[in-house]
């Protein structure tokens, strides 16, 4: 069973002005008045944050709905797009593994893997006993799950009286907070290497295929930041 103990402290720890949570609230605002907007009724749009509350996958669906794209593109941009929570869940579950916990709460915990919710496990693992951290990241996922479901609930309800540009404001604030975060973190040579080379080649990389420049930009930053980190720690 999961600890309520560990599994309450983790929903707590989305409070506070410093939490991604806020960001993902107000991205997810947008998101609700959006899906309204193309014609999703609010069960579906309920839904569909209910099955992905990761914000890139809900604003490429929506795009490409209206585009006219079809459901094998639609399934195939989502599922590109959030490959990049697959780094995510390989740096965390090792720090959540342990010998004595079911593998059922692993299984489900994956669905929790979103940006704001790894960040704030990232911050707060050490301090939770190896053992009670799954049911402590169990906890943070549904919090932050449930700010997105709300949220969504919240843009829908108030779309008729939130113009163009509102929704562009509230739809950045999460990736502005997330830039922040990584500034923040810039205290080795690799990440502060992969953000400032990431920020160079991936504006760079838009003259050559706009389509793939943030792919291209990242990748190639990445990799140069990873060997000269490797190089400068030998």
């Amino acid at each position: 069973m999961i600890d309520s103990k560990y599994f309450l402290k983790g929903f707590a720890s989305i409070k506070g002005v410093g939490s991604p949570a806020i960001a993902l609230g107000a991205s997810f605002i947008a998101i609700g008045a959006l899906l309204k907007n193309i014609g999703f009724t609010i069960q579906e749009s309920l839904f569909s944050t209910f099955l992905t509350y990761a914000l890139p996958g809900s604003l490429v669906m929506a795009e490409s709905l209206i585009i006219g794209s079809s459901l094998i593109n639609i399934f195939i941009a989502v599922w590109l797009v959030n490959a990049r929570l697959y780094p995510m869940t390989v740096s965390l579950m090792p720090l959540l593994m342990h010998q004595t916990q079911p593998k059922w709460k692993y299984y489900l915990s994956c669905h929790f893997i979103a940006v704001s919710s790894w960040l704030i496990m990232k911050d707060n693992y050490e301090q939770i006993k190896k053992k009670a951290r799954i049911d402590f990241w169990i906890g943070i996922g549904t919090a932050t799950w449930s700010v997105a479901i709300f949220s969504t609930f919240i843009g829908y309800i108030a779309s008729d009286f939130l113009n163009r540009d509102m929704l562009i404001g509230l739809a950045i604030i999460n990736p502005i907070y997330f830039t922040c975060m990584m500034v923040g973190a810039m205290k080795t040579i690799k990440i502060s290497l992969s953000i400032i080379l990431g920020a160079i080649l991936g504006p760079a990389f838009y003259f050559i295929s706009p389509e793939w420049c943030i792919l291209f930009g990242g990748f190639v930053a990445g990799t140069i930041a990873f060997f000269i980190g490797e190089i400068n720690d030998r």
